[in-house]
C-alpha cells in the first residue's frame, strides 16, 4: 500500500491524499482481499468501470497462481532453514512496509490545529483492535463517528 500510495498520489499524482485515504479506508471495510477493494476503487476513480475490472483481474490471476504454488511449496521449505530465513526477512520487511502506510495516511492529518485529534483517534483505534479486539469495521465506524463529532474549526 505504501508503494501504491508513492506511486498514485506522489509520482503520478493520479490522486490526491484525500481520495486515495477514502479509498483506502472503504477498502478496509470492504469484505474479502483489501487490495483487490483498493485497486478497483483507485482504477475506477483514475480511469472508470472498465479499468477498475481488469484491474481485479489482473491482480486476482496472478496473484492466486503464486499462493497456489507457494502453498505447495511450504511443506518442503519448512524443514529448510535458509527458505525460512527467507520467509522471516520477508515479513518483516511486509510489517515495515505496512506501518510506512500507516504513517502515510495518517501524516496528512497531522497539521496545526489537527494534532490531537489525530493522535487521539490513532491511538484509541490501536487500543480497541489490540486491547479489545474489536472488528477493524467497527473500529472504522467508530472512528468515522468520532470524526463527525469532533470537527476541527476548518471542517466546520
Amino acid at each position: 500500500m505504501a508503494a501504491l500510495q508513492s506511486e498514485l498520489v506522489a509520482e503520478h499524482r493520479w490522486l490526491n491524499e484525500e481520495r486515495y485515504a477514502l479509498i483506502y479506508g472503504l477498502a478496509r471495510i470492504t469484505p474479502g482481499t483489501n487490495l483487490l477493494a483498493f485497486s478497483a476503487g483507485a482504477a475506477w476513480q483514475i480511469k472508470g468501470l472498465v479499468a477498475a475490472l481488469l484491474a481485479v483481474v489482473a491482480i486476482a490471476v496472478p496473484s492466486s497462481v503464486v499462493v497456489v504454488l507457494l502453498t505447495q511449496g511450504y511443506q518442503s521449505w519448512n524443514a529448510n532453514a535458509l527458505a525460512m530465513a527467507a520467509i522471516g526477512g520477508t515479513l518483516a520487511a511486509a510489517i515495515g512496509m505496512m506501518a510506512l502506510s500507516a504513517w502515510q495516511l495518517l501524516a496528512p492529518q497531522i497539521r496545526p490545529g489537527r494534532r490531537l485529534r489525530a493522535a487521539a483517534i490513532f491511538l484509541a483505534a490501536l487500543v480497541a483492535s489490540l486491547r479489545f479486539s474489536i472488528s477493524p469495521i467497527e473500529v472504522l465506524t467508530l472512528a468515522a463517528l468520532v470524526g463527525l463529532v469532533w470537527r476541527v474549526p476548518e471542517q466546520l
